[in-house]
């Protein structure tokens, strides 16, 4: 299931880099999104996923929290065995890669959404600055609704003078979901070294294993 974790969280981690830069991939993930979120059954399947994904995570957490309790029950001797202390480390990267998954999935989510606003408002200035164009034009062909024209005029520049301060408060946010996504790219690498130092001590613990099994053996 680790290795499972470790595809998924790699593939949303390519995609929210995708999303990052202004690419050809950004266009094809960003259409991709799109494709997915307009299905009739979309919310529905990306419902059951996250639902199934917490369940994962709730009864590993369980599981964590039912070793835990083994380490404190004086009828166990206390402290933990080497066995229970792999299963804890097992469950420990899984929790945590499960956790790191859910995150990238919202952080997607929200460049996405930014993504669209953005191209939305962009839109919007080129239309304004068009009409706006358009009506400069005909003030100097037109005089007797000069003053007309200059209202509408002084009307379109406040909407662009907005316009221009919502897609600076969108540009900003996308520069903020992106160093979010760069720290995450950083702790995934930070988790693969985790996982190899893990997969050392599995190996240790399991030769300390061996060694128990053959004392008892030899001293039964």
């Amino acid at each position: 299931m680790i290795q499972l974790l470790f595809v998924v969280l790699v593939a949303e981690a390519s995609v929210a880099a995708a999303l990052l830069f202004k690419t050809p991939l950004r266009k094809l993930a960003v259409l991709g999104l799109d494709r997915l979120k307009r299905g009739r059954r979309a919310p529905i399947a990306v419902k059951t996923v996250a639902g199934v994904v917490l369940a994962l995570l709730a009864s590993t957490l369980y599981s964590m929290a039912e070793i835990s309790g083994r380490a404190t029950d004086p009828d166990s001797g206390g402290g933990l065995t080497p066995t229970d202390q792999v299963l804890f480390s097992r469950h420990l990267l899984e929790a945590s890669l499960m956790g790191y998954s859910l995150f990238l999935v919202l952080v997607i989510d929200r460049l996405h959404q930014y993504i669209r606003d953005l191209r939305g408002f962009k839109k919007n200035l080129e239309a304004v600055s068009k009409h706006n164009k358009v009506l400069e034009e005909a003030k100097l062909g037109i005089s007797k609704e000069t003053e007309k024209y200059q209202e509408e005029i002084a009307t379109l520049n406040k909407e662009m003078k907005k316009l221009k301060i919502q897609v600076q408060e969108k540009t900003e946010e996308i520069h903020v979901a992106e160093d979010k996504a760069l720290a995450i790219q950083k702790q995934s690498e930070g988790l693969l070294i985790e996982y190899d130092h893990l997969l050392e001590d599995n190996q240790h613990l399991r030769i300390q294993l061996q060694s128990i099994d053959l004392r008892l053996s030899s001293s039964s």
